[in-house]
């Protein structure tokens, strides 16, 4: 038999690492050769092994530093380098806020031809750390062994494992010890159930078999000290209750103990039901209102709601949205992919009228929830597909806006309501994105009838690559 020739992963030595890029990737040059490489810092002098190779680009890793860079810190997270989560952690955070400005303009300009000149300078993130209120947890018989791992632990190691999917394996989880992402006991809850599902030989699930009883956490807290478990099941079990009992007695601050049964192939629950075992159906959270002299606001949040995951940070976004809309008290406003009403209620003080659509229905129960809770009579929420429910007999019934605000998902806006929006002809359109590449392509689309006049990018999330990003777009004469 004729042995397989092994192909030998090509070295380059000495590459200076010269730009942050997308997916928390770094860039390097070799001749021609653009070089995507992880977990390495713009200044770093490094020798990289190639992993894939196209024409004229490659991606590779960092297997030998000769020279850090001066925009380097220590990374707080003792997962660093293999948890894929944060992996501009070793950048100074000022770093971090220089490479998403540039990371917004370079697509406005690249992709939507739009004069950035006068563009704002990033608005930073008051917290770099514990600033989540929602992280997801996965059970997984196909634990993740760092090269650490392989010399030290024992052979016979339990291949059970607790944490976050690593980058590009769909079935492969790093054991989570801590995450500096939300506020204790987000560990403290985490590491318990991990205990106690061992120590009770409970099985996690195998997402290739199928088979398997714990699946999923979800920990959601609030800035009032809310909180809410959610403990996913692949199965009905009779160690459900005892579990779940155990969790609470454990810790008594948990306000919403609830849990799931999901025996479908994937890990959504917006088709799931999710079953209350003690306390409440949701927990509150609270915002400032963007005037002083209004009471803050509260929101509703169920086990399936949205809400950002930067309560803080959500504030300074909608404060500065509102802030370009310039709002007058007789504008009717329309509030495009609502969520769970978040925008809309938080703009409705100031305007006559506020038309919220979201295609999630239970999204938009919440909404109407929050407007009730809040006291506000002028919101209307209306759940359906937004290319089929916005068209002109929307705008008949529901009056032509002043002003539409859109915060659509990261794929941006389809077709045909990019057309609808240049067929209502709003004075003033807010385009807010979690991604400024869809963002700077649907623009250029809008640029028939609108001209860009105020530009903001926010950092939401600190130690990623994500920003957020505001547009003011005007109508033209």
């Amino acid at each position: 038999m004729k042995l397989k020739k092994q192909r030998t992963q090509e070295i380059i030595e000495n590459l200076e690492i010269i730009e942050a890029a997308s997916e928390g990737n770094s860039i390097a040059k070799h001749n021609e050769l653009v070089i995507f490489i992880p977990f390495v810092v713009p200044g770093d002098i490094v020798d990289v092994q190639i992993i894939k190779k196209k024409k004229s680009f490659a991606q590779a890793r960092a297997i030998k530093f000769h020279k850090l860079s001066d925009k380097r810190v220590e990374p707080m997270c003792p997962h660093f380098g293999v948890c894929g989560g944060c992996k501009w952690q070793t950048m100074k955070y000022e770093d971090q806020l220089f490479f998403k400005n540039k990371q917004v303009i370079d697509a406005l300009q690249r992709i939507g031809h739009i004069d950035c000149s006068k563009a704002n300078n990033i608005i930073g993130s008051e917290k770099q750390f514990f600033y989540r209120n929602k992280l997801e947890f996965t059970f997984s018989t196909k634990r993740w062994f760092t090269q650490e791992d392989i010399q030290t632990l024992e052979p016979n190691t339990s291949r059970k494992g607790l944490g976050f999917h690593v980058s590009g394996f769909f079935d492969k989880v790093l054991d989570i010890e801590y995450c500096a992402l939300q506020r204790e006991p987000s560990n403290l809850i985490r590491n318990f159930i991990r205990q106690y599902s061992n120590e009770n030989n409970l099985s996690y699930y195998d997402i290739r078999e199928h088979q398997g009883l714990l699946r999923n956490i979800i920990i959601r807290s609030t800035y009032d000290n809310e909180l809410m478990v959610i403990v996913v099941f692949a199965q009905e079990s009779e160690v459900i209750s005892p579990m779940l009992e155990a969790i609470s007695k454990q810790f008594p601050e948990i306000t919403s103990l609830m849990y799931a049964i999901n025996t479908k192939f994937n890990d959504t629950l917006y088709d799931q039901d999710i079953i209350c075992f003690k306390g409440n159906d949701h927990i509150t959270e609270y915002m400032p209102a963007f005037k002083e002299d209004r009471d803050k606001l509260k929101f509703k949040i169920g086990a399936k709601s949205f809400y950002q995951t930067n309560s803080l940070q959500a504030f300074v976004l909608y404060s500065k949205a509102i802030e370009f809309a310039e709002l007058n008290e007789d504008d009717i406003v329309y509030d495009l992919y609502t969520g769970t009403g978040t925008i809309a209620n938080f703009v409705a003080p100031y305007v006559k009228k506020v038309v919220g659509i979201e295609y999630v229905e239970q999204a938009i129960d919440d909404a109407k929830h929050n407007s009730q809770a809040n006291n506000l009579n002028n919101t209307k929420f209306i759940a359906g597909d937004m290319s089929k429910v916005l068209n002109s007999a929307f705008v008949e019934e529901n009056g032509k806006p002043d002003l539409i605000i859109t915060d659509p998902p990261r794929a941006g806006m389809v077709q045909n309501v990019i057309d609808q929006l240049l067929e209502i002809e709003a004075k003033k359109i807010i385009y807010i994105s979690c991604n400024p590449a869809t963002q700077a392509r649907d623009i250029e689309l809008l640029s028939a009838k609108y001209t860009v006049h105020r530009i903001q990018p926010v950092d939401m999330f600190p130690h990623t690559q994500h920003v957020e990003n505001i547009v003011e777009l005007i109508l033209k004469n």
